[in-house]
Formats: C-alpha cells, sequence, structure tokens
C-alpha cells in the first residue's frame, strides 16, 4: 500500500465519525470537552454556530452522530451526545453578548417563507451580513414545526422562545400570522431572493371504508398535535388508537394520554424493528404503558349512527424474495376489530405547495416536489431556494439547519455575483497536544462507565400535565461522567517515519492491538496480517512510509480508542497526539486561504 497521506482532510474526516455523520457537522468531541472542562457557554457557542438550535436539538434531535459514534465500536451503546448538547443550554451563563451584532443593512432584501428551522437558520447566516430578512409564518411565533408539532412535554416553549429570541434579535423581521398565498405576488415584491422553508404541512389521509362517516373522530396526527400545542384541543376520549410507526405517532399516543386517553394503543403495519421511530421515542411510549400493535393493518373504520365505534385490521405477515425485498401479504388470520373513540392517523406527511403557481419559472417533478439542487438548494427559479422538509420530504431538525446554511451559503453567492455552484472549503487546523515529553493538554483517560441514564420525571406526575417536561437532563455530575466516556476522535494519532527505531514498544502497549509492523503488501493482505485483523473496510488503515529495515507501520482506525498510550510509551517521539478540528463554512467567509487544504 501507498503511504497515507494525512495532510488530506478527508482522511481524518473518516476518524471523526461523530462529526461527519451530524449534517450540520458539529464539533462533538470539542463541545464534550468543553463541557467537561465546565466551560458550558463555549460548548454553547461551538454549537450555536453550527446547529443554532442547541437547546432545542439537546432534546429532540434524531442523534444521526450517536449511531456512529466510536464508542459503540467497542462497547454496547455510544456517548449521549445529544443529552450533553442540552447540558450545554441548560448550564450556560447569558450569552447575548457572545451574539453577533445587527449590521447596517446592505439594501438586499431576502423573503423567508415559513418560521422553522430551516429559514431561521438562513436567516441567522444573512442579517449578520446586512441582509434584511423577511421571515413570513402563519403562525403567530416563530419555531415552525419545533413549536406546533413537538409536545410541550419534550420541547417547552420557552426553549423554543428563548433560541428563536437569539436569531430574531440580529435585526431579523418577522411577519407573523401571515399566510403566503401566491409566489406571483411575492416575485413580484422585488426581493432580491427567497428561500422556501414550509416544511411538510400535510398529514397523510387513510382512505379506507368509513373514513367519511366516522370523521368527527377521525383526527390527522400532525393538525391534531398543532391544535393541541395551540391550546385549541384539550380533551380525546377515553379509547384512542394511533396509527402509524414515525415519531410522530409516538407524539400522538403520548399526548393523548395526557388529554384524558386511558386505553391508547399504537397500531403498525410493519414490525417493531421496522418502525420509523427512534428506538428511545418507542421506549418513553411504552414506559407510558402505550402497547404497539405490528403487522396490523387498517381496512375499514366501523361506526354507528355516525360515531366511530372501532377499527378493523388485516393481519399480515412478512415474506422476502429471493433478493432479500420485504413484502408485507395477509397471515391468513381472521381479521380483528379494536374498538375505540377517537383515531389518530400519523402515516406519513406530505409537501403542499397549493400557493405555489405552476408557471412562475419553478419546475416540480413528477411527485409534486420542486426539482432543486441538493447542493446548492436552488430550484429552477434564479432567485427561489428551498430547504427542510420543503425541498425533499420530511426528514428533521438537524437536517433542515444544514439545508439552511447551505442555502444561505448560496443565497449570498448569487447577490455577490459569484457562482452559486463553488463551495468554499472547510477550515481545518492541526494541533500538537503536547504539554510535556509525555503530557497532553487533554483528558486521555478512558472511562470503562457504562452510558449514563438521563433522569426522567415520575411517570404519575408527568401524566397529569401536559407541559411537564418529562426529560429532567442530566446534571452536573452525571453529565461530567458522561463526558468521560468521550474518546476524542478528534485527537489523531500522528507518526513521523524517520524518528521510528522501531524498538515495537507502541505496539506492545497498544491496548487494542491496532498497531502492527510488518511487510508492506497489497491491503487485503496487508488487513488479514495486522496483530489484530483490521475487516471493517469501510475505515482506512495507516500506512507510514518504509522504515529502515523496509517494514512499515500500519495502524488500523476502526477501534483506535485514542488514548495516547503509543505515543507516552515512545522513546523518540515518533507519535504525536495532534486535535484535528473541522470549522465547516457559511455565508460571508472569505475565499479559501492557501493553509485549508480540499475537503
Amino acid at each position: 500500500m501507498k503511504p497515507t497521506d494525512i495532510s488530506a482532510p478527508d482522511y481524518f474526516h473518516k476518524v471523526v465519525d461523530c462529526q461527519w455523520a451530524c449534517p450540520a457537522h458539529t464539533p462533538v468531541p470539542e463541545y464534550i470537552r468543553l463541557i467537561a472542562e465546565g466551560r458550558y457557554s463555549d460548548a454553547y457557542m461551538i454549537n450555536w454556530r453550527s446547529n443554532v438550535f442547541p437547546g432545542i436539538l439537546g432534546r429532540t434531535c434524531d442523534r444521526p452522530c450517536e449511531p456512529a459514534c466510536r464508542r459503540g465500536r467497542v462497547e454496547e451503546t455510544p456517548v449521549a451526545i445529544c443529552r450533553l448538547k442540552r447540558v450545554a443550554a441548560d448550564f450556560k451563563d447569558d450569552i447575548t453578548h457572545r451574539l453577533p451584532r445587527p449590521a447596517a443593512k446592505n439594501g438586499k432584501r431576502i423573503a423567508l417563507i415559513g418560521g422553522g428551522p430551516a429559514s431561521l437558520t438562513v436567516a441567522r447566516d444573512l442579517a449578520p451580513l446586512g441582509y434584511h430578512c423577511t421571515v413570513f409564518d402563519a403562525d403567530p411565533k416563530a419555531g415552525g414545526m419545533m413549536r406546533s408539532q413537538i409536545p410541550k412535554f419534550r420541547l417547552p416553549d420557552s426553549v423554543i422562545d428563548e433560541e428563536t429570541d437569539y436569531i430574531l434579535s440580529l435585526g431579523i423581521e418577522f411577519k407573523g400570522g401571515h399566510r403566503i398565498e401566491s409566489m406571483k405576488k411575492l416575485l413580484a415584491e422585488k426581493y432580491d431572493a427567497i428561500f422556501v422553508g414550509s416544511g411538510a404541512p400535510r398529514g397523510r389521509e387513510l382512505d379506507i371504508p368509513g373514513r367519511e362517516e366516522a370523521a368527527a373522530n377521525v383526527h390527522i396526527g400532525i393538525d391534531w398535535l398543532s391544535s393541541v400545542s395551540f391550546g385549541h384541543t384539550d380533551k380525546i376520549g377515553k379509547r384512542v388508537i394511533v396509527l402509524g410507526g414515525g415519531n410522530t405517532a409516538m407524539d400522538c399516543c403520548r399526548t393523548a394520554r395526557r388529554l384524558g386517553g386511558q386505553d391508547v394503543k399504537v397500531v403498525v403495519r410493519s414490525g417493531f424493528e421496522e418502525m420509523k421511530a427512534s428506538p428511545w421515542e418507542k421506549e418513553d411510549a411504552m414506559h407510558e404503558d402505550i402497547p404497539i400493535l405490528n403487522f396490523l393493518v387498517p381496512v375499514a373504520f366501523t361506526h354507528k349512527k355516525g360515531k366511530l365505534t372501532g377499527v378493523t385490521f388485516q393481519k399480515v405477515k412478512a415474506e422476502y424474495d429471493a433478493k432479500g425485498k420485504r413484502s408485507l401479504v395477509p397471515s391468513g388470520e381472521p381479521d380483528q376489530t379494536i374498538a375505540c373513540d377517537d383515531v389518530l392517523v400519523a402515516v406519513g406527511q406530505e409537501n403542499a405547495f397549493p400557493w405555489i403557481e405552476r408557471d412562475c419559472g419553478i419546475e416540480f417533478d413528477k411527485w409534486n416536489m420542486p426539482k432543486v439542487d441538493p447542493t446548492t438548494l436552488a430550484s429552477t427559479h434564479p432567485k427561489v431556494f428551498f430547504g427542510g422538509d420543503a425541498a425533499f420530504g420530511p426528514k428533521n431538525i438537524i437536517w433542515a439547519v444544514a439545508h439552511g446554511h447551505d442555502a444561505a451559503l448560496s443565497i449570498h453567492n448569487l447577490i455577490s455575483g459569484e457562482n452559486i455552484t463553488e463551495r468554499p472549503l472547510p477550515e481545518v487546523h492541526v494541533t500538537s497536544q503536547k504539554m510535556g515529553i509525555h503530557e497532553w493538554s487533554y483528558d486521555n483517560d478512558i472511562s470503562a462507565d457504562k452510558r449514563f441514564k438521563v433522569p426522567h420525571r415520575d411517570k404519575v406526575v408527568a401524566l397529569k400535565d401536559i407541559r411537564t417536561e418529562v426529560e429532567l437532563g442530566y446534571d452536573v455530575k452525571l453529565a461530567l461522567g458522561e463526558t468521560q466516556r468521550c474518546l476524542n476522535c478528534d485527537v489523531q494519532t500522528v507518526f513521523s517515519a524517520p524518528l521510528c527505531i522501531e524498538c515495537d514498544a507502541c505496539a506492545d502497549i497498544c491496548p487494542m492491538d491496532c498497531i502492527t509492523f510488518t511487510e508492506n503488501g497489497d491491503e487485503a493482505d496487508l488487513r488479514q496480517r495486522l496483530k489484530a485483523p483490521a475487516l471493517h473496510a469501510d475505515q482506512d488503515l495507516y500506512v507510514s512510509p518504509d522504515l529502515k529495515t523496509g517494514r512499515v507501520m500500519v495502524k488500523d482506525e476502526d477501534v483506535c480508542l485514542h488514548c495516547g498510550l503509543c505515543a507516552e510509551r515512545c522513546p523518540t517521539g515518533a507519535w504525536d497526539m495532534q486535535k484535528y478540528l473541522i470549522d465547516m463554512v457559511h455565508a460571508g467567509t472569505t475565499c479559501p486561504s492557501k493553509s485549508r487544504s480540499a475537503a
């Protein structure tokens, strides 16, 4: 194999898995170390720059970073990255003086449709550059689906108010209670750019027999959650069936329990493991005595004299073809009817663009979705951009934030007369952590602790009030314990071949047997000849230039704990621990400097 070029940032991208799995590329190990030091405000600001809503996401994120966490490769559970984000938000000081100051206006006007995470991120990035940003939303307050569809027992209004106010205080104009009815009319107002972040506001219908007759007690899940959030709905029947297996269904069933539902069931057409809901959302629902019934497909709403009486289900089973593709087929068992007073339909969400005229220059595809460039977020109209659920369908908040950053960069380039397809390269900084011959500026002890459980409010208390937050978050002691589980994956082991005397001390002391000195060879052969065979080809091998004996040093990045023992043991300083920090570029950053490498 050729020597590894560690000067190419994309090599270490793959090693800092958590950061690269986060759509907004938050520097996860960096803010976790700051929390460990008690520097909560500094940790919050690192999050605020990249993911914009640390307090909100610390409660509601879908956590794409956690399955990528290297801790999960050496034990069962990853670091509680999401809940540590909340710690930074809960224990920070007043950070308002650290926010950008409202800038003098540059004469350019941006319209943002929808007050959710995507639009607010665009405004957050552009307002400090002097753009006059106007956010339009049909609801009276900013937040979009974060405010209307996430129950208050998961996300209190106070957290939403705080983090949306940080953005609006940058000189952004918010027009609440103002629904945009025509794209043509908006285009006629001569905005320099328009961003559409209106979400996926329409819940999917379930068109089965009895739907029309039982309409009074069959509710679309996201509409019902919004009605609850704004105080229009405050009760439900005692027997409730929730149809659907996603996170919206989990929010519906838990909300129903708090509004009078005594017998609440979730019914899903797929198996339990195939449900789209996050594992922790399913656990929380079951903890609140809500059973989840699987492999049942609704075929009819039963009713009597215009009143819903139940739902009839067909039992199905999973079958797989020769290619492993799954299909659900009738099991042959008799249909069963479950009695209920109300049904909440949470079987998916759809985009709705009745206000965008089809002759205004915005092309739509066969699914009635706008044609959007996945990198620039541009539509086929030169001044109109999309992001969040409005661009590619329902996903989650952190993806909406990532779209907002990308769209803001495109809008700024467009108005600046630059090519919107040219994306600035990220800043990459590599800094030695050496403080002495064998001392480091970070705590490199490997904690043996298992993941710390987040405290929850007593179930009896939690179910009495729909606005009582269930998760209490980590206290300072628990947070410190959880931070110690982080393996500091951004602190890289960097090897200098000319300094190596091939004493093999580093290979002897490595607790994971991931360092081997051996003859070179092709990759497949080399992977089998290491002290511990490197079986996961998705992670690279770190291969040195030829050493004095003709051997090479080979390190398997897959299971390295970044403990630094190799560097501590090395008598010549051939190993160093260097912190690798990726700083993503947002709107307004100048052209890449010579010190910034391709990513």
